[in-house]
Formats: C-alpha cells, structure tokens, sequence
C-alpha cells in the first residue's frame, strides 16, 4: 500500500469524525467512538467471505448441544477471531427505527469472540451506544465506515464484475496496522496533555530499537526472537522493534519470526495494544498483551526475553502497588530484592513518589542467561533515575545492582522537549548481560542533548526531533565507542561513591559548683550523694576533663547520666570523652572509589589537616551510586575579556553621543 492510498483511508476515517460527531462529542472525545469502529469494521470485513460458514458450523455446535463454541468458530472463520451473530455490519444499515438498530447493533457486538470483547469493553464502547441513538448518528457512523469509497478488507475492491480493474487497493495486515496506529497518533496530537501517557515519540523509538538491535544484527540466527515491554501502552514499540529485526534479518538472509510480549495498566491503551494486534493478523500476539499493573501483577513472571524495550511512567506515585505487595517496607518481589556477595540484603525499592526503575529492574529480571545473544534493554527515563537517592537508598541500590553487575552499557541524555506532555530532559538507558569484550566493565556516556532538528510546528511540549540523519550519527558514536565532547567512556567504578560520617570528640568541661534541680533526683538522700560526690572529685580531678572526673565521683552511671548535663558544657579546649562523639561536629563525605587512598587517604589529606581529632564511624558507612551528565559534559560559559567589554563601552558612548548631537544639532547651534 502506498503512502497515497494510506493517507486517504486515514484523512476519510478522521473526517467521519467531523462528519458525525461534531455536536455530539468534545474532540477529545471523538476517540471513544472511531477507534473502537474501526477495528470493528477492520474485523467485520475480515470476516465478510467466511461468515456463511461460521453460521452454519454455529447451527451445527447448537444442535448437538455444544457449549464451548469459540474454537471450532474461529476454525472456520479462520482467524484467531469470529462473529456468530446473524449479522454483517452492513446489514445493519437498513434499520428505520432507532430502537431496531440498536438492539441489532448490540446482537452484532455480543456476537464476537471473547477476544473482541474484551477489547470493546476496555474501549468501554458500548457506553457510547445510547449516545449516539439518542443523537441519531449511530446508523449515520455506519453507513460512513461501509462506504464504498473506502475499503478497510485484505481483498481489493473491482471495477466490474470481470475484476480486472481495481478501484480500491486491498489493506493487507501490516498496511491497517499502519493506518490504525496513524489514527492513534493524531488522536495523541490531538489530545497533548495525555500524548505521552500512550505514545512515545517514533524517532524516539527508532532509535531505541536500533540500540538494542543493530549491535548484535551480524548475530542474529535463524531463529524465533522475542520482544517486552511491560509498560507497552498501544504497543508501538514492539512492532517497530519487531519491524527493526525482521529488516535486518532479510539483509543477513535470516529467517526469524518475533514473538511480542507486554502489559499495560489503562484500560483504553491495552484494548488499541491488543486490537492493533489483532488488526496486524497476530491473534496469538495479541494474547501476549497482560492487562494489570506491572509492578504488582506482573503478567509474565516466568518468562525471560531477548529484547526489551520500555518508557516507564516517571514521577509517577506507585503507591497503590505497593500496598497491594504488602508495603514498600515488607516487599520481598525477587525482581526488585537483591544480595552482595557477602549475602548482606540490597533493597532496591525507590520511594513511592516515582517507580519508574522498578520497570528497569524487572526487565532485568527477565533477563536471558544461557543465550548467546543473552537479552539487551532500552528504557526512558527521566534524571531522576540517575542521580536520586542518597547512598544507601532504594535508587542508589538499584544503580549499585546494575553497575556492578556490568549490565550498563551508555546512558544516552537526549534533548529537552522531545515528548509530548513534558519538556525535562530524558535519558535512554542500554543494558545487556552479554556485554562485548571492549565494553566490559565500562560505561559509555553520550550527550545528544544539542543534537536535535526543530519542528515547524510544536506538537505538546514536543518542539524538536531526530531525523534519521541524527539517529545513524548517534549509533555511530555509540557502535565506534567513540570518545569526544560528546561522548565519554567510563570504568563502573567511576560512579561509585562511599558516604562516610566523619566524628569528633565531645569535649566537656565541668562546674562543679552549678546548683542541680532536686527534681532529677530519686530522694533527697540522692541529692546529697551527689552533691558531696561532686564537690569532692573537683578537688583533685581536672575539670576539662570529664572522664577523668567522673571516674573521680564514684557514682553509679546512671547517676551520672542524670547530673551530667547540668554541670558540664561544650569546650573546644577540653579533652576528649572517651568513647563519645560530639553530634554538633558530625559531618558526612562523599568518597569517590577513584579517589587516590580511598577513604583513608581522603581522611589524611582532606580532613585531618584542619581537624586531626576526627575519625570515621565505619558501621555507618554507605556505598552509593550515581551518573551526574552535568559533571562530565558542563561548559563553563567563556568570560569575554575586559578590554573587549572596554572597547564595547566606549564604542557605544561613541554612538550614543553622535545620536545626541543629530537630534539637536550638534554642539555649535546657535539656538543653544
């Protein structure tokens, strides 16, 4: 099908729209009734050659009493789908009463097999049906989508009778799926503050699905693949990646067929997921899409991927999935809980303001191991997954887990403005377990933040693109390892870090001749324990000293614990407490693991030269990770020099004076 006759089946469909539901509809709404018509009348024409059979396989399951029909239907319907009503959707067109059309339109609709359904249901379709015959558009809307001036069936409409000459092309599988995922998208556009919520932008997805293809394209076998994306949204990742491997196997001569995977959460992105599916002819692709959340319902568990490709929702609260696993602090989902060599526990759970690496790692935890290929990932995400989260936090231990197990091959930090519903600048993270042997223990950095071709026109938030010449530079730098201004090759370490708690003593001094409450005492015998305690270790004790002067008193330490804030305080020139820190002093550190000594060599030079008393609190000690693009790709803005700032100045006193002396005449005139 070529882009002519695609782009007129598109423009016709959009026009119905504005033909028959202007008035009726908000635009934002017009989706809720031509996307869920066009797969019906995508699968009624589909089904238009074999409905007499169906019928009568129908009778024949009837009359011996048979209830479990859908399977042999389908059989003679031969697709993964059927309808056993009396009727094709053109029948329906002749209907005079409102009534008749509706209770036959509805016969129509319950006549599809479970599969159909349930995507009408997700599409919540049927609510639209007392709308539109209370409008009286219902039988208009399908008079529109039967007209003879457009053909949505896989056989070419003719002339004449003889069929030698064709009016109307056929609209093969991939050739609706391209139509239908068109609508999708201007339906997005249309809708800017909820594009992004479905659909990532393509150039975008090219270029995720390039980086986890093109690598390994001279790899591929002949063989069966598969493809997840467990926040899949209306699937557009999966087919172009699907798209992306069966080009480059025809280039190789490779025969392999892709099997997709995913799952999604909204009700109406998971029916247009699994109706593009069903519309392509992949009916038993379209039983791979789950319904339900990822995170506490993961609708493949037990199986792994080669390639898996995702654009998490970010900044999002994630709240109600981790009540439903038992609370963030008690969840133990092994995708989401790891351990270190020596067995100490790495909880990798973020806050529950934003979930998004929660997605990576359960990519991760499909990961294939015993695969030559092994499996690779491409994720969006936005900054937070790289730099949030102290040492020690569910986000630090989520990067510890990845780094350290050597699956990061390049972060990717791509301009500002390239989604439709936010602006904040988004990052591609590439992952694989079965890194090549010059990107092992290494991560690529690369800065496509200044890479980008401008829109004509803004579509949201989205004002810039990349253009395939863009994308083929970016793999460039990405498959050369390139190492420029904008690309940076780093080993893992670089991004580990040690927070420690640096200490310093509590040095107290002692007044013993402070009046002490009577109150914090048991009994008035206490009192006067205390008191003589006190008054007698002042005599040979030192008072800078506290140590020393409680070993002085004799007293119990719970006593002493009572009487020592009232007669001691804080004293730079005192000495030490033995044993005890001074909370007020206590101060943390970011050690870099690449820092020349380590912690003790950066305690040595960094600390003790203006504190030597201090010293690290080693059980308190974090390791952290994080991948800062602003520390390693920042351009200071180059100061002008002051002479040129100079020169300047005097240059525009200059022009200033000679506009002055034009608006009045200039210095010698006589009305002066």
């Amino acid at each position: 099908m070529d882009n002519q006759v695609h782009n007129a089946i598109v423009n016709f469909i959009w026009g119905i729209a504005d033909d028959c539901l202007r008035d009726i509809y908000i635009r934002g709404k017009y989706r809720d009734v031509i996307l869920p018509m066009t797969v019906i009348r995508r699968l009624d024409a589909m089904l238009e050659d074999t409905k007499p059979a169906v019928l009568e396989m129908k009778k024949m399951l009837d009359d011996a009493g048979i209830t479990n029909q859908w399977p042999a239907l389908c059989n003679a319907a031969g697709q993964a789908f059927c309808n056993a009503s009396p009727f094709r959707l053109r029948d329906l067109t002749s209907r005079a009463k409102k009534q008749t059309l509706k209770a036959d339109f509805e016969a129509y609709l319950d006549g599809f097999s479970p599969n159909v359904q349930e995507i009408l249901a997700k599409f919540q379709f049927r609510n639209q049906i007392d709308t539109m015959i209370e409008a009286d558009i219902l039988g208009a809307v399908i008079e529109k989508f039967i007209s003879p001036d457009i053909n949505l069936s896989p056989n070419p409409v003719y002339r004449d009778d003889t069929k030698t000459q064709i009016k109307l092309p056929a609209l093969d599988n991939h050739g609706m799926g391209t139509v239908f995922e068109e609508l999708v998208r201007r339906f997005n556009e249309a809708n800017n503050e909820e594009a992004g919520e479905h659909w990532t932008p393509r150039d975008v997805v090219d270029l995720m699905a390039d980086l986890i293809l093109v690598p390994v394209g001279d790899q591929i076998m002949d063989a069966t693949y598969s493809c997840y994306d467990g926040a899949c949204g209306t699937g557009g990742m999966l087919t172009v990646a699907q798209d992306r491997l069966l080009t480059l196997a025809n280039r190789r001569g490779k025969e392999v067929s892709i099997h997709l995977f995913g799952q999604e959460v909204q009700p109406e992105t998971y029916a247009i997921c699994k109706a593009d599916m069903l519309l392509k002819g992949d009916g038993d692709q379209a039983n791979h899409i789950a319904y339900g959340s990822t995170l506490s319902a993961d609708g493949h568990a037990t199986r792994q991927f080669d390639f898996m490709l995702a654009n998490p929702p970010y900044g999002k609260s994630w709240k109600v999935d981790a009540e439903k696993m038992g609370g963030k602090k008690d969840i133990l989902d092994s995708r989401f809980n790891a351990y270190l060599e020596d067995g100490t526990p790495l909880f990798m759970i973020p806050r529950v303001s934003d979930g998004q690496l929660l997605f990576l790692l359960n990519n991760v935890a499909k990961m294939k191991k015993d695969t030559p290929l092994g499996s690779r990932i491409a994720e969006v995400h936005n900054g937070s997954s790289i730099f949030t989260g102290d040492a020690g936090s569910g986000e630090s231990n989520a990067r510890r887990y990845l780094i350290e197990n050597d699956l990061v091959e390049a972060i990717i930090a791509l301009p500002e403005n390239m989604f439709y519903n936010t602006g904040i600048g988004t990052f591609i993270w590439v992952l694989s377990n079965k890194k090549e042997d010059r990107r092992v223990g290494k991560v690529q950095l690369i800065d496509a933040t200044g890479m980008k071709s401008l829109l004509r026109k803004n579509m949201g938030k989205k004002n810039c693109e990349f253009t395939p010449e863009i994308r083929k530079e970016i793999m460039r730098i990405f498959l050369d390892m390139e190492e420029s201004d904008v690309s940076m090759i780093f080993d893992n370490n670089e991004f580990a870090y040690w927070t420690v708690t640096v200490e310093r003593p509590l040095r107290l001094r002692v007044f013993p001749e402070r009046e002490i409450a009577a109150n914090i005492f048991k009994n008035e015998s206490e009192r006067e324990e205390a008191k003589k305690a006190i008054a007698c270790a002042a005599k040979t004790a030192p008072l800078d000293d506290w140590t020393t002067f409680a070993k002085a008193t004799k007293l119990k330490a719970a006593l002493l614990k009572k009487i020592r804030p009232l007669i001691t305080q804080k004293d730079a020139t005192a000495q030490p407490v033995m044993g005890e820190a001074d909370a007020d002093l206590r101060d943390t550190e970011n050690i870099p693991f690449t820092y020349d000594g380590g912690i003790d060599g950066f305690i040595e030079r960094e600390v003790h030269p203006y504190a030597p008393d201090a010293w690290v609190d080693e059980k308190k000690t974090q390791i952290g990770y994080e991948v800062s693009f602003t520390k390693y790709f920042y351009k200071p803005v180059e100061l002008r020099d002051i002479k040129e700032i100079l020169d300047n100045l005097a240059s525009l006193e200059n022009e200033a004076r000679n506009i002055i002396d034009d608006v009045i005449g200039g210095p010698d005139n006589e009305s002066l």
